[in-house]
């Protein structure tokens, strides 16, 4: 969130003495406007795990609904817009193509092998990983069957890919599910480009790629076009000459015949 920064999120420390943790709370102090105490680095450190374990549970659970919305032609982004108008019990959370950076896909696998070694299998945290994990293969499913309604082979057929960082308006491509889509894609033969204002080129198992110039002249050029990261600088209005638009992130806010979303 742009509204966040460094000094104005509240930072939780714990320390092995009382005396280390009075001089990390005035340490921290000197830089953040919040500090919140726990009893032990342990307990801040299980902070940490839950915080980013609560967002990959109810990313699983925006991610499976949308599967069922899928499945029973609703429109799943109209759904959540419509529930987030309960003013208590609800937070909108957004399916997506699959999870990235350096926090959500790490640190709830590091809860569930950690909980293991005490004696606890972890049932929940589990399953939403597992349906989080699954999200990349399940775009390129969608885009394969998109194109084959229009009898169009994935071996034969050009696809562009368009945002590959893991975040809107990064150049952060740790643990993207733009990588594995990308490379399913292109080791099911299909002959993949992508498009990302903030990342210029990638190298994934081995193989390069180098970006495009994205533009009205050639969109129309690709048998499908996936929308996975949806940077704020992209024009979308492109995306009306695409031939088919498989829209991830709910970043084309019109429909139309070329219009697919997750």
């Amino acid at each position: 969130n742009a509204k966040y920064r460094t000094n104005n999120i509240p930072k939780v420390i714990g320390g092995l003495t009382i005396k280390c943790l009075d001089i990390a709370k005035t340490l921290y102090s000197e830089i953040v406007s919040e500090v919140v105490t726990v009893s032990s680095p342990r307990a801040a450190e299980m902070v940490k795990l839950l915080e980013n374990s609560f967002r990959s549970v109810n990313i699983a659970l925006a991610n499976e609904v949308a599967l069922i919305c899928s499945k029973m032609g609703i429109d799943v982004w109209e759904v959540i817009k419509a529930a987030e108008s309960k003013p208590f019990g609800f937070m909108p959370f957004y399916p997506g193509p699959g999870i990235g950076g350096h926090c959500i896909p790490a640190d709830p696998m590091y809860l569930i092998w950690k909980s293991r070694l005490s004696g606890y299998e972890p049932k929940l945290i589990r399953t939403a990983h597992e349906i989080n994990s699954a999200m990349p293969g399940y775009v390129v499913s969608r885009v394969v069957c998109e194109l084959k309604s229009k009898s169009i082979p994935l071996s034969s057929s050009s696809v562009l890919i368009v945002g590959v960082a893991y975040k809107p308006d990064v150049n952060d491509i740790r643990e993207s599910p733009a990588l594995e889509i990308i490379h399913i894609l292109s080791r099911k033969g299909a002959r993949v480009e992508f498009y990302d204002p903030h990342v210029k080129e990638l190298q994934i198992k081995g193989r390069k790629y180098k970006a495009i110039d994205l533009s009205r002249n050639n969109i129309a050029k690709y048998d499908a076009v996936a929308i996975i990261t949806n940077h704020s600088s992209v024009d979308y209005g492109i995306f009306k000459k695409a031939r088919l638009v498989l829209d991830t992130r709910n970043a084309l806010k019109w429909n139309a015949q070329n219009i697919v979303k997750i």
